[in-house]
């Protein structure tokens, strides 16, 4: 799919704040509120754009502690598996398979050092984990 400048430009737009109307993204980017429909319209069917959503900030409701966590697991274990499992622990907000030594990264955030230390109980048990290294998240410097 071809992605012109005016089309980039809506795409930062609705990074920005996803609610934007299509007549204000219109009017910051020189078009009418039915073709900026269009283009994103278009952006969806072709995939660029994969959905929308709320980023809601974890302090607010609660999560206040984060951790990040290298997984080392058996033999074959898949990406697919691994974030089957990633899906069955709310703690989990994130998961990267990585190069080093660690198999996978896992994000995690929870209310405090307990609710690390049981997201991390329960990750350990999936069959396919040999063993972890933690790091808690001391300050976070750039978001």
């Amino acid at each position: 799919m071809r992605i012109d400048d005016i089309d980039q430009q809506i795409i930062a737009l609705l990074q920005e704040d996803a609610r934007y109307s299509y007549a204000e993204i219109g009017a910051r980017a020189a078009l009418s509120a039915p073709a900026v429909k269009r283009r994103v319209d278009r952006l969806r069917a072709g995939k660029v754009i994969k959905g929308f959503t709320a980023i809601v900030d974890p302090v607010a409701i609660g999560w206040t502690t984060e951790a990040f966590v290298e997984l080392f697991c058996t033999g074959r274990t898949s990406p697919t598996q691994l974030s089957a499992a990633a899906k069955r622990h709310p703690a989990v907000v994130g998961l990267f398979t990585v190069s080093g030594e660690a198999d996978a990264l896992v994000h995690l955030r929870a209310a405090d050092i307990a609710g690390i230390e049981q997201a991390l109980e329960r990750l350990r048990a999936e069959p396919f984990v040999t063993s972890t290294r933690s790091m808690i998240v001391l300050s976070r410097l750039i978001d």
